[in-house]
């Protein structure tokens, strides 16, 4: 009777050992649960943050009223570093020195929580000039057809049209003045006309200076 004891003994121990030293091939722990996300990755690569997150966020205040530097000085001590400008007359001119210009829109309303890694557009005039109702947009000449153009800066005309087609631009006054800086000059009359196919035909303005008045 002692020696089928012992025996069952050593048998049950054999086997319990060749258990403990298989490996386990159903891609679960010992424990049963499935290998955590930070096991799974790489070492070195941080595990992905699939929360939705997007950086930091700020509030954008009211920059409307403010010069276009202390504007720009503004939302980048919030955080926003991403900034554009652009003119609000839709006469397409440079905010080269940019204390000369003043905000008068942003394409981000005041008092919104967003993340800092938007970009903020400023609407802006120079100093002396006074801000229009709404943002002109530049002409546009989609869907292949001449815009009209009368009005718009010479300088938007060229920038709405193909860069490959031919434009001439002279003076309406009999002053026949050379057209230099196009963006302070303003279309009197085109060719061709409004509203004519555009297939790669040569272009005529006259123009007259910003503040005069065509003849």
């Amino acid at each position: 009777m002692r020696t089928r004891i012992i025996t069952a003994a050593l048998l049950c121990a054999a086997a319990v050992g060749v258990t403990a030293c298989e490996p386990a091939d159903d891609g679960k722990s010992s424990s049963g649960s499935a290998p955590s996300q930070a096991a799974e990755t790489s070492a070195g690569e941080p595990a992905k943050d699939d929360t939705g997150g997007d950086g930091d966020k700020a509030t954008v205040p009211s920059f409307v009223g403010m010069g276009l530097q202390s504007a720009q000085d503004k939302a980048q001590e919030l955080g926003f570093y991403g900034l554009d400008s652009h003119d609000a007359l839709g006469r397409d001119r440079m905010q080269a020195f940019d204390r000369n210009w003043k905000v008068c829109s942003q394409n981000v309303a005041a008092n919104t929580s967003t993340s800092t890694d938007t970009r903020i557009d400023f609407g802006a005039v120079k100093l002396e000039e006074d801000c229009p109702a709404k943002d002109e947009k530049p002409p546009s000449a989609e869907g292949g057809k001449m815009p009209d153009f009368k009005g718009k800066s010479v300088k938007a005309a060229r920038g709405a049209l193909d860069s490959g087609m031919s434009i001439t631009v002279n003076d309406a006054s009999a002053d026949d003045r050379m057209v230099l800086m196009e963006s302070n000059w303003q279309v009197c009359t085109q060719n061709p006309a409004p509203g004519t196919a555009l297939n790669g035909q040569p272009v005529e303005f006259t123009a007259v200076k910003f503040g005069e008045s065509c003849p």
